[in-house]
């Protein structure tokens, strides 16, 4: 009975591990990607026929296929698009990584892909989706009759928009950045420690007379006993 329930135990452990990842990925490109593929719908009929299908037939499952991949493809996109522009502009502002180092890194695994499910992947949907918005406005403002008209609530709602996503990516990859660092130490840490211990005087050695001399005051002390007084040694 105890074997059966460890075995589902771990089976229920297993699941939440490849749920969790999923979810990451999920969020991380796929709804990214989306976002961006019903940009491209808008001024490519056959991409927006994936999306809706026939009209008198619906989505189809080939149209989902396509959907698919086709958001995965534009969401690692938006992630390279988000690697060269909101991690540099990260990176100027302050926000910079910390030097790691990996050399536990296989015995805390399972702790540092924790970290990167619950903390990194939120920074990429963030950043992603901020990149593929960003293109679905551009997007947008291109089919319009007038591309450049005046100010309307749709404006102002992408700039609230992608103000809140900006700050979102940068306190996920703040908190990415605190926890990893506190899960792998930087070398630069490791090596002050290691000079502090060997520049750590040592107590001053005793001279080998001044450890002897307990000895000698212990064997002084050990006496042989004194024969009685008057008493004579049996002689052969």
């Amino acid at each position: 009975m105890m074997i059966r329930r460890e075995t589902r135990s771990h089976k229920r452990g297993g699941l939440t591990d490849v749920s969790n990842r999923n979810f990451g990925l999920l969020i991380a490109y796929i709804v990214p990607g989306f976002v961006a593929l019903w940009a491209v719908g808008l001024v490519h009929p056959p991409v927006a026929d994936w999306l809706s299908g026939p009209i008198d037939q619906g989505p189809t499952i080939g149209g989902v296929l396509y959907v698919t991949i086709g958001s995965v493809a534009l969401g690692m996109l938006a992630g390279a698009v988000r690697w060269a522009v909101i991690d540099t502009v990260h990176g100027l502002s302050g926000l910079q990584r910390p030097s790691w180092s990996d050399k536990e890194l296989h015995k805390r695994l399972a702790a540092y892909t924790w970290i990167i499910e619950n903390y990194y992947r939120y920074y990429q949907f963030y950043g992603n989706t901020l990149i593929s918005l960003a293109f679905a406005y551009a997007i947008w403002r291109s089919t319009l009759d007038d591309p450049t008209p005046g100010i309307g609530w749709l404006d102002p709602s992408f700039a609230v928009i992608a103000a809140i996503l900006f700050a979102g990516s940068r306190s996920a990859l703040a908190r990415y950045y605190r926890r990893a660092g506190d899960l792998l130490d930087s070398p630069s840490t490791e090596g002050h420690d290691h000079d502090q211990r060997r520049r750590t005087p040592k107590a001053p050695r005793k001279p080998q007379a001044q450890r002897d001399q307990p000895q000698r005051k212990q064997a002084r002390r050990v006496r042989l006993p004194r024969r009685a007084r008057g008493q004579v040694t049996p002689r052969d």
